[in-house]
């Protein structure tokens, strides 16, 4: 018998399910090599333990496979029940049992993945609504759990490294970062930013930046390290001053 492939034909959705793939295959790998008494200590996501963050990430999976139901069936199904509910299970799964987490981990993003192995093809343009009430494409939920699985596991703390991050990935998230921040301007009274890969061919450059921009240079992977929150090796400001501490990304 035949295996059972993604009913995916556009090559560009196939390939970000690819990254995703990769990404939680990264991801299992650096939560694997953690022992059971490792789990207790602190992650390097600010005032979260590692048992919090593989919660997380877990039950993220579990949510994301809400909206390919919904978008499957046509019949509502959010992320969270409430507006508390994200919070309540990840303190809850936090406290289970460092093999009952390790099972977590495991068989959310199994399911996630037959998930979207298993959606027909019609169904990716399907719109569903995140938990921060954007509404998408079904196929949005591709690029969620990458930025889930790529970035946490950094935040593991054993290792992993935005190094190891696919180029592909690491352009995405820095046009993510910067739309982000764009959209949010006016409301926070951001500043202009404009970020210079020096190991791509252009940079992103906000086309109306005053001259007052805020200009950062680097290696593509440092800056998405820097923009996302979680250091700045490698990153320059243009004119010598100390590189600010980003906005907030999410």
């Amino acid at each position: 018998m035949p295996g059972r492939t993604d009913n995916v034909t556009d090559p560009d959705l196939a390939a970000r399910l690819l990254i995703a793939r990769r990404g939680q295959a990264y991801y299992s790998r650096k939560l694997n090599e953690l022992s059971d008494e490792e789990f207790n200590e602190p992650s390097r996501l600010a005032g979260w333990s590692r048992r919090e963050l593989i919660a997380h990430v877990g039950l993220n999976a579990r949510a994301l496979t809400h909206l390919t139901e919904w978008a499957a069936s046509g019949i509502e199904h959010p992320m969270y029940s409430s507006p508390t509910q994200r919070k309540d299970d990840i303190e809850f799964a936090a406290t289970l049992p460092t093999q009952a987490l390790r099972n977590l981990s495991d068989h959310a993003a199994i399911h996630l993945n037959v998930e979207w192995r298993d959606l027909p093809e019609e169904a990716w343009s399907a719109t569903i609504r995140t938990a921060q009430g954007r509404i998408v494409p079904a196929s949005e939920t591709v690029w969620i759990r990458s930025r889930e699985v790529w970035i946490h596991a950094v935040d593991l703390g054993n290792g992993a490294n935005f190094l190891d991050f696919p180029a592909p990935f690491v352009d995405a998230l820095l046009t993510d970062v910067t739309s982000a921040w764009a959209r949010r301007r006016e409301a926070e009274s951001l500043p202009y930013y404009v970020l210079e890969p020096l190991d791509r061919p252009q940079s992103l450059r906000d086309t109306i930046a005053p001259p007052d921009a805020v200009v950062l240079r680097g290696p593509a992977t440092g800056l998405a390290q820097w923009a996302t929150g979680r250091g700045a090796t490698g990153v320059e400001a243009a004119d010598g001053s100390l590189v600010p501490s980003p906005p907030r990304w999410l």
